[in-house]
This record gives C-alpha cells, sequence and structure tokens, in this order.
C-alpha cells in the first residue's frame, strides 16, 4: 500500500481516527510531549519526517504547574516548520481552550474531538496538493 502522508498524534487520540488514517494509507507517527514517553519527542520532528499535521488532546501541550515550559515551547517546531496542529477540546470550551494556546501561532487550532479526522485529512490533501 503506498502512503499519502503522515499525521503524527498525542497519546489519547481515538484509535478509531487513527486506523481509519491507516486504511487510507496514512502514516501515523505518536509523539511525545517530553514528559510522557509516548513516542517520538515533538520538538525533534524535522522536515525529514514528512509531517503533515498533528492531532492530539489540548492537555497534552499545557505544561503542569512549575515546569518551565509553555504550549509555545512544545509545538515549537511544529510553528517553526509551520505543521498544522489541530488540539481537540469539549465544544463547551472552546474560548477557554483558545485562551490557554493564545500566542502559540496561526498553525494551531482548536478543534472538536469529532473534527480530528476531517482535520488530519485536510492537511494531507493541502501537503499532497503542495506537491503537484
Amino acid at each position: 500500500m503506498r502512503t499519502i502522508g503522515t499525521i503524527a498524534y498525542f497519546a489519547g487520540v481515538d484509535p478509531i481516527i487513527l486506523t481509519k488514517l491507516v486504511i487510507n494509507g496514512i502514516n501515523t507517527l505518536p509523539v511525545s510531549n517530553g514528559w510522557d514517553n509516548h513516542g517520538k519527542f515533538i520538538c525533534h520532528i524535522t522536515p525529514e519526517d514528512h509531517v503533515c499535521g498533528v492531532i492530539g488532546y489540548l492537555h497534552k501541550v499545557i505544561p503542569v504547574h512549575g515546569v518551565q515550559m509553555t504550549p509555545i515551547d512544545v509545538l515549537f517546531t511544529c510553528c517553526t516548520h509551520k505543521i498544522p496542529v489541530y488540539l481537540a477540546a469539549p465544544a463547551e470550551c472552546i474560548k477557554e481552550a483558545k485562551d490557554l494556546i493564545a500566542g502559540t501561532g496561526e498553525n494551531v487550532e482548536i478543534v472538536t474531538p469529532d473534527e480530528l479526522y476531517d482535520k488530519a485529512m485536510r492537511c494531507l490533501k493541502q501537503t499532497v496538493g503542495k506537491k503537484k
């Protein structure tokens, strides 16, 4: 099966979403926020990883109290390489979630959990469109 891109994901993303991506020929790459050791440390992603987008839940980029990091630090590499990041939060908390990631960059968006798959597919379509 030919793959058409890679979506990186933080721990906790619905396995059905990841399975649908794989069935559609999309690589999935587990990434870590630096302290959960889920996969490749997100700050170590490079263009050679061919990551088209990152999906996960908001809490994965919010450091615990006392840690000298911010969401900007966690997502620095994604912002530098303009990799779209979609972080899920409950619909009733979207405004508060946006406030928590204010200043991280235009490539970081808060979405509902139901939107993660569609956002991942949009990243891939945009990336494939650029390569043509």
